[in-house]
């Protein structure tokens, strides 16, 4: 990669964060409007980690509930296309580089081996899943919530014992108490546990 590329692809990243600035200091139209353009510009095949980023905050900008489990689902699905480095070359369905589950069986087969997310990657997951349960509680679709939600419990090992992990950790109780609270959802056991 050139110093150039290396240059354009931290204004992305820095544009990113000024946009989530705006989005925490309460501006959510104005963060919903710069996002919007950024995605514009990088779009569907840009840089995974950009778009992963972009889209998890994205959702948070919405104000419709199916909205923001839409941008939610954009970031898993580029954080799953996140392989050996920054837009990894991954250009799509069918050429030959597709990830988990796309018939990667590893030595001796003449494939590859299945990729684990790097590890800068998996730090995202909890969080990724966690809001996905958040979305799909908000839809009154608790078992979908429950499913994500034990995602997230289940990533949770990658996070350091520092404020973000511990805060994305107590986030992942609290919904797990949320859920297990739901009318009519009775004393069910996480999918995890069952």
């Amino acid at each position: 990669m050139t110093e150039q590329q290396e240059a354009s692809e931290d204004a992305v990243m820095t544009r990113i964060g000024q946009a989530v600035i705006l989005l925490h200091a309460g501006d959510r139209e104005e963060a919903r409007n710069r996002l919007g353009a950024i995605w514009q510009e990088i779009g569907e095949k840009g840089d995974c980690l950009h778009r992963c980023t972009l889209a998890h905050y994205m959702a948070d900008a919405q104000d419709d509930p199916a909205d923001e489990l839409a941008w939610d689902l954009r970031a898993l699905t580029a954080a799953d296309a996140v392989g050996d480095g920054p837009g990894n070359g991954d250009d799509g369905p069918g050429d030959g580089d597709d990830g988990p589950g796309d018939g990667d069986d590893g030595p001796g087969t003449g494939r590859p081996a299945l990729r684990e997310p790097r590890p800068a990657m998996r730090v995202f997951y909890p969080s990724l899943h966690l809001s996905l349960a958040t979305d799909y509680l908000k839809l009154r679709r608790p078992q979908a919530a429950r499913i994500h939600l034990a995602r997230a419990r289940a990533a949770a090992a990658a996070l350091a014992d520092d404020g973000y992990g511990n805060g994305v950790r107590a986030a992942i109780a609290r919904l797990e108490r949320r859920l297990a609270a739901e009318p009519g959802s009775g004393p069910q056991p996480f999918p995890e546990q069952s």
